[in-house]
Order: structure tokens, then sequence, then C-alpha cells
């Protein structure tokens, strides 16, 4: 059987206050095509449909629109919510959809959910992980010990039994420890959703979603998909893909990937103004850096007639020394949320920025938060 997994779609995602649905129907129309070509039987999609909890209503059609198109072709689709998504939207019509071939995250309550497919080498158990808190697993396992996000994933595991006969997926929306992260993802507070590879060594495939860059983690039946668009600067070398799975016995599995172009790239430029200007005309969404010693005092305004998606400009010379970023428009989205309070603080106390002694009272609370939520 074939599979296709992706994940951290992020619909309905901005960058710098600009909206990504348009880059993100350009790609969710490449995933079809691709899942077309490459006859898949079944799409796995990992975590963060949305970028948040209550999706505006063209990301929800947009993702309605993307479903329908793979089942139209005769694929199953598996779908679970992660830290981004609302689980109860998500499992929304999920007894329902079940017919069509399309099977989400129901709502949670100490176990896992499993999907069981058959093929001509036997059977193939799904098993279905939404992103876990430990505050959400304590109230349904009351009499584990859970403290940490490693404690919540190893006790509903344990409610779990896999036959290890059998072919063993599972759809997971967690931090592995030892993964390479960007800016664009959403962390725990002093790393406390970390959480040990070990834990899913009975599974014969891991099909992860939550870090943006592609990449395995310790072996290669243990991956990230990434997410299908550069979501910060950060990505910029990120080399987009989808992995295609195929899965024939527990001891023939090969792990592929089909690279992923963008209508738009998201891309670092660099150097003199005039030489810039002599680049191609570019609708790329850009960090452009400028090194003129006497920099223009219109030179954003010139270099935005070749770059319009210019959404970052900074200069650095001899007298800055270090980036200047000019553009301050930086989406309060991209931002954490010790960022946004220390600018804030600095509105309210004459620019003085946050002293140690406050950091560490902000962290405390934001993990308390993040334990109750």
């Amino acid at each position: 059987m074939r599979f296709l997994h992706i994940a951290d779609l992020h619909l309905g995602k901005q960058m710098n206050d600009v909206s990504l649905l348009p880059d993100q129907e350009f790609i969710l129309q490449q995933i079809v095509r691709t899942a077309e070509s490459e006859r898949i039987d079944a799409v796995l999609i990992a975590g963060d449909v949305y970028q948040r909890s209550s999706p505006q209503a063209d990301a929800m059609e947009l993702f309605d629109h993307f479903v329908s198109e793979l089942v139209s072709l005769g694929k199953k689709v598996f779908i679970i919510s992660g830290n981004h998504d609302s689980a109860q939207r998500i499992s929304y019509f999920g007894s329902l959809i079940k017919t069509s071939g399309v099977y989400v995250t129901e709502s949670f309550e100490g176990k896992l959910q499993s999907v069981t497919l058959r093929d001509r080498a036997g059977d193939i158990v799904i098993w279905m992980m939404p992103f876990l808190r430990p505050s959400a697993v304590r109230r349904w396992l009351p009499e584990e010990k859970i403290v940490t996000y490693q404690d919540a994933v190893a006790a509903v595991l344990r409610q779990s039994v896999i036959d290890s006969k059998k072919r063993n997926i599972l759809i997971c929306h967690q931090f592995i420890t030892g993964s390479e992260t960007s800016d664009s993802e959403e962390r725990a507070v002093g790393g406390l959703d970390n959480i040990d590879a070990s834990l899913f060594d009975a599974f014969d495939y891991v099909a992860l979603g939550h870090i943006h860059k592609p990449q395995k983690v310790l072996r290669d039946t243990l991956r990230y998909a990434g997410s299908p668009l550069k979501y910060s600067f950060s990505e910029a070398n990120h080399k987009k893909s989808v992995t295609i799975l195929d899965m024939e016995s527990k001891d023939d599995i090969t792990v592929s990937t089909v690279p992923l172009y963008p209508l738009r790239d998201v891309r670092l430029m660099e150097g003199m103004t005039q030489d810039l200007m002599n680049e191609p005309y570019s609708e790329d969404y850009l960090w452009i850096t400028i090194h003129d010693e006497l920099p223009s005092p219109d030179a954003r305004v010139t270099l935005s007639t070749n770059f319009p998606n210019m959404l970052k400009f900074s200069v650095v010379n001899s007298k800055t020394k270090t980036d200047l970023n000019v553009l301050a428009t930086q989406s309060m989205e991209n931002k954490t949320i010790t960022e946004l309070f220390s600018d804030f603080y600095r509105l309210q106390n004459n620019d003085q920025d946050l002293t140690t002694a406050h950091r560490k009272v902000i962290e405390k609370v934001l993990k308390e938060m993040e334990e109750n939520q």
C-alpha cells in the first residue's frame, strides 16, 4: 500500500500580515496532482490543518475542497488535530464522513483511535494520536502520574494494544527530542514538550507533524513531513516536499520524497541597492538587506518597484554594524508571547526592556498556562 504523508498546512496563515491563502491553494493543488500521479492509496495529514483554532471561512472552504478532491480520486484520508487546531472542530462530522473514506481524530478520551486497512500482504493498522497536552491526558487517566508531555504520550500508548505481527503506522503531532526546529513553530516554555523517540519503537512508520523542516529522527521511518510552504524567513533554505511511504511487508518499507514548488518562494537577498535593482523582477516573499554606506532615503520604495512582496527591509553597513530593520511590520503572529509582552512593557515603561527577573516570572506564568490549558 502506498501512503502520502503531509503535515502543518497552517491554512489561513499570514506572513507579516500578508495572506498566504493563494499560495496555499496553489500548493494543495500540487499535492493533489502528486497523489494522483504517484498512485497514492491514502493520505496522512499529521496535524495543524489550520493556523488558528477558530479558522476563517475561506481557510475551511479551501481544506474542504482539498479533501473532496482527494476523495473523488479514490484516496482515503486520515487527519489528526495539531496544537494550532481545535480538536472539536477537526472531529466535527467525523462519524458521518467515515463513509467517504475520510477519518479524523475524534474527541480524545484517553485512548488512541485506530483504523485497519487491508492489502494483499495483510492488515495495516493506522493509529491516530491528536496533539496531546499533559492536562488533557490527566483528565482521562487520573491513575497515571503525568507531569510532562513524555509522561502523557507514554501513558496513552500503554492503553493501546499494538499487535507487532501487523504493520502499524502512527500519525502523531508532537516534538521529538533532537529534531531541527525553525522560528514559525509554537513550542512549550522550557522544552516541556520534548518526547523521546524510543516511545514509538512499536510502530513500523511514524508520520509526524509539528516541525516545519522535512527530516527523519534517528530512523528513516520516524519522519516529519514538514510544512508544504515556508512560513518564516528562518525556513528560507528549506527544501519543501511531500513524503511517500511504500509499505509491502514489515521488512519491506521504502520512504521517498517528492519536491514541492511554491507559487512564490521565501528568500533572503542582500547587496548594494543598485546591484539588487539589476536583479530580475520577482514577486517572491523577500527579506532584503542593503549594505550601502549612504542609503538613499527612498531605497525601500525603490526596491519595492522590483520586489513588490518585500516583507522586511534592513540596512547593514559600517555605521549600523548589525541589522537595522527599518521596515517595522513584523506580524504579531510570528512573535512569541514573551516578545509580545516585552513590546507592551517597553511601551508602558519608556522603552525599558524586561529584566531577567521579569522574564523568569513570565516563563513561570506561561508554563502554568500551558499545563492548565
